[in-house]
């Protein structure tokens, strides 16, 4: 029987980062995977989706070339071939899954091929070997869970419903796409889908798309998205979907919508199996419970990424990894989720850190700053075209202590970056009006941001 310090079972941006920095610390570590190392992220999610995105946005580029004085140019003639984007963004997965797989051997982490099952809090099997562990790490990842609506069954079966995964399996394009959701994957494939050619509906039962984010932020992008060809349909009322399209209550009136494929971003359920020896305590939606060092309920187990069910986003599980491996080998570290930023990679990207205005009242924050700042007159936004969006800066009034920044620009989420480093460190809006930023750059609008909190921007 083979003897680690750390077992962890499931590879995706969450495990292998866990395994790679407990191995750097000195630990023996296994990785037990069924599949492909780099889970959703790096074969499905993350990676794949943005290189999507990026072509269709450089697509939507092209066409709208005449604007920065480019000629010669039929914009009749220009198309994407579906099969060729795949076989790039399958390039792309290939080449980043082969790196993780390269850092492993770098590290000394051993990687199990299989289906975990776990005997007891120290005993892995995989297929008939078993293997001992100090310490365990569940890593298995959650699965997509579809809304209740009668016919969704028979439809599936008809190969008319997708998923995140299979949406990027198609063999082509559809013409009518109905998507089902308003979370931030369901307006992501909706941007993607639409920039491609897809007349795209989506449809949600929330009054407006990314319930969560900064307000102002969503509904200018719910304007943009409109504006861009997407029909948006909120406060919708499901009642069945048939080979006649999705039937909905709105605004009292029945609707239906017909489209070639469904996609549905519903929401995720922890994936538990292999683990039911294991008495875990889980939260009301059953995903795992875990405190601040990514413990569970049970000694020297331990869980992060989606399987827990607090934020499903890669650098989030990735951060838990570090923790994990951090406190395995010996030092004491927390998990801080109030400055983990969150991303949506539509055009203009939105990006957000910290609290929107309406969480700081609940909070308790009675005297703060809302100072925001427009792209539309950002020198580098107008020469790039991209002038669509703001920033808003939240800042306590006691100190100027900066507690949330939320971007909309096609750079947001590179922007995002300077505010979470600030934030960590307890940086003021003085701090930020006091740095020379470079001109011309879209990130001066933080710089005028911060002078608006503490008087008034430069030029506006």
């Amino acid at each position: 029987m083979e003897n680690y310090d750390v077992i962890i079972i499931g590879g995706g941006p969450g495990g292998y980062v866990a395994a790679i920095k407990a191995a750097q610390l000195g630990s023996k570590v296994a990785v037990v995977e069924k599949g492909e190392l780099g889970g959703v992220c790096l074969n499905w999610g993350c990676i794949p989706t943005k290189t999507l995105l990026t072509t269709s946005k450089l697509y939507k580029d092209i066409l709208g070339s005449q604007e920065f004085a480019i000629e010669g140019i039929d914009n009749s003639k220009i198309s994407i071939d579906w099969k060729k984007l795949l076989k790039r963004k399958d390039k792309i997965v290939k080449r980043l899954v082969g790196g993780v797989n390269m850092l492993f051997k770098k590290n000394k982490v051993d990687l199990i091929k299989g289906m975990a099952e776990v005997i007891n809090k120290n005993e892995v099997k995989v297929d008939d070997k078993v293997y001992k562990t100090k310490n365990l790490v569940i890593a298995t990842g959650a699965r997509d869970i579809y809304p209740e609506i009668d016919g969704l069954d028979k439809m599936n079966e008809r190969d008319k419903i997708l998923c995140s995964k299979t949406a990027l399996e198609l063999d082509k394009v559809p013409y009518e796409l109905v998507v089902i959701g308003g979370n931030i994957y369901s307006v992501e494939f909706a941007a993607i889908f639409n920039s491609l050619g897809s007349n795209v509906v989506l449809v949600q039962e929330d009054e407006q798309i990314l319930k969560g984010m900064d307000k102002e932020m969503a509904k200018t992008l719910e304007r943009q998205l409109k504006k861009d060809g997407i029909k948006i349909v909120s406060k919708a009322e499901f009642k069945f979907i048939d080979k006649e399209g999705l039937v909905i209550n709105h605004k009292d009136k029945e609707e239906t919508f017909k489209g070639d494929k469904y996609l549905i971003s519903w929401g995720i359920q922890a994936n538990l199996k292999g683990l039911e020896s294991l008495d875990l305590k889980r939260d009301h939606k059953g995903f795992i419970e875990t405190d601040e060092k990514m413990k569970t309920n049970i000694e020297n187990i331990y869980a992060i990424g989606d399987v827990i069910g607090k934020y499903p986003l890669a650098h989030i599980a990735s951060a838990e990894g570090v923790v994990v491996a951090e406190n395995i080998t010996g030092k004491s570290s927390k998990m801080d989720y109030h400055l983990a930023p969150l991303l949506l990679y539509t055009s203009p990207e939105l990006a957000s850190v910290g609290l929107t205005e309406e969480q700081a009242k609940i909070k308790g924050y009675e005297d703060i700053t809302v100072s925001k700042f427009p792209l539309s007159v950002n020198g580098k936004a107008m020469s790039e075209g991209d002038t669509v969006g703001f920033i808003k800066v939240i800042s306590d009034n006691e100190y100027g202590e900066i507690i949330g920044v939320h971007i909309m620009s096609d750079q947001a989420g590179n922007m995002i970056s300077s505010a979470v480093a600030t934030m960590q460190i307890e940086g003021t809006v003085h701090d930020i009006a006091n740095t020379i930023l470079p001109h011309p750059t879209t990130s001066e609008i933080f710089m005028e941001a911060a002078f608006g909190a503490i008087d008034k921007p430069i030029h506006i």
